[in-house]
């Protein structure tokens, strides 16, 4: 086989730096070691890659033929080393994210737009599942991280990193009959009596007391339905604020106006992972990268 890994960073150093001795001195070597290696590589490809008869050795069309996939080739020499490297130090082969379904329009993209930069041959997979339902996949082993609201009590096969807060607010469709009768304006011992859609696990000890409030509930293990659910008029919710902003300006939504306090439940965002297993260099890395994304948006 006449290409190598070698011959190829030579050749693609000769077409950049414009002649032999330059390329000599960017890859480290003497200039009669890359004249060499360009020889030998023509000779046993039977072709002429560069025209010697000037000064400065001049690609042929060959060589220009040649370089586009002598560059593609060279790029995957790199990230199968770069990926080589980080599996030596500990990158996992697939990182499994577990997302409560509240938070999928948290700033979590971005540091996996960094992440894929570092790592390009890391295999992410993002699924989302009710608070509970994601972190019964981490204590199953199902994921390696969880990005899940702050939980009422302490588990110690659990360790986190605080990456932000979400402000969850109730809201109701204007259309809603109760909305309409009172204008929105609602105490919030009214919200018991009025049926709420909730995302929420089918584990009842995976529940948040703080978040469920009415004696009719109904539920649903997506924020699509639950909005779903509000917008058609079938009851409220507790959602992100980042989340139903868009929807309140286009009227389907309403904040709920309470007159006695105000509307809204600030709660903490984690990422969780499990202390009883290593942690891989990805897992590592994202949440070095929420934490610098939390530590730079808005307080």
């Amino acid at each position: 086989m006449a290409f190598s890994s070698d011959n190829v960073r030579v050749f693609l150093a000769v077409l950049d730096a414009g002649s032999f001795s330059a390329a000599a001195r960017q890859l480290g070597r003497v200039p009669s070691a890359v004249s060499m290696t360009i020889a030998h590589l023509e000779a046993e490809l039977d072709l002429v890659l560069f025209d010697r008869s000037a000064r400065e050795p001049k690609p042929t069309d060959v060589a220009r033929a040649l370089e586009p996939q002598a560059r593609q080739l060279a790029s995957q020499l790199r990230q199968l080393q770069a990926h080589a490297e980080g599996l030596h130090q500990g990158l996992e082969r697939l990182l499994t994210i577990a997302i409560a379904p509240e938070l999928l329009s948290a700033p979590w993209a971005q540091p996996l737009a960094v992440l894929a930069r570092e790592f390009p041959a890391l295999i992410v997979e993002v699924r989302s599942a009710p608070q509970a339902d994601a972190l019964r996949m981490l204590h199953a082993g199902d994921a390696q991280l969880a990005l899940v609201f702050e939980r009422p009590g302490t588990d110690e096969r659990e360790g986190f990193q605080e990456v932000g807060q979400e402000v969850l607010v109730a809201v109701i469709s204007p259309t809603h009959p109760q909305a309409l009768q009172r204008q929105g304006q609602l105490q919030l011992n009214d919200l018991i009596d009025i049926r709420q859609i909730a995302v929420v696990s089918r584990d009842p000890h995976g529940r948040d007391p703080r978040l469920l409030l009415a004696r009719h509930i109904w539920r649903t293990d997506s924020h699509l339905a639950t909005l779903s659910l509000v917008q058609a008029g079938l009851g409220w919710a507790y959602l992100p604020r980042s989340l139903i902003q868009p929807l309140v300006a286009a009227g389907t939504l309403a904040e709920i106006a309470f007159g006695n306090i105000s509307n809204q439940l600030r709660v903490w965002v984690d990422v969780v992972w499990h202390t009883d297993r290593p942690m891989g260099l990805g897992a590592k890395r994202f949440i070095e990268l929420m934490r610098q994304e939390a530590a730079s948006g808005p307080t």
